[in-house]
């Protein structure tokens, strides 16, 4: 298990699809309730964070304000895990995330798996090919920014 914090720039996210998938620590939610109260919503004491979010113009919005909020309590996002709701990306939600990528130690698109949303355990699914190699480069950016970290 990946000692890394997992957590939603909203509701919906993926988060906790993606923490059993990492399989990750710590799974933190959305985060967004938090952020509206003006109070820190998390502390990864040095463990590697996900933001995740979903591939919608207004869930950029809620990533820019994730990662700005995080970025105020000292937090680094060390990727952010864009995850597909099926749908296109827009060109206004592409732009968005393009103007993170500078903020965060990676961006990861995760492709929609239509079979997730059909089971209560996502570790059953034999995931695609794309999805496969999408969680191994989250892998990689948190293994990296772990090892920073040390």
């Amino acid at each position: 298990m990946l000692d890394v914090v997992v957590a939603g720039a909203h509701g919906g996210a993926g988060t906790s699809t993606l923490t059993a998938l990492l399989p990750a620590a710590w799974d933190m939610g959305s985060i967004k309730p938090l952020l509206e109260l003006g109070r820190s919503p998390l502390r990864a004491k040095d463990r590697p964070v996900v933001l995740a979010v979903r591939n919608t113009a207004v869930a950029a919005k809620d990533a820019t304000a994730a990662i700005g909020a995080l970025r105020d309590w000292d937090e680094r996002v060390s990727a952010l895990a864009i995850v597909s709701d099926g749908g296109p990306e827009s060109r206004d939600a592409t732009a968005r995330f393009a103007l993170l990528q500078a903020r965060v130690g990676g961006v990861v698109r995760i492709p929609h798996v239509r079979a997730l949303r059909l089971v209560e355990d996502p570790t059953v699914v034999d995931l695609p090919g794309r999805a496969r190699h999408a969680l191994d480069e989250l892998r990689r950016l948190v293994g990296a920014a772990g090892e920073r970290g040390r």
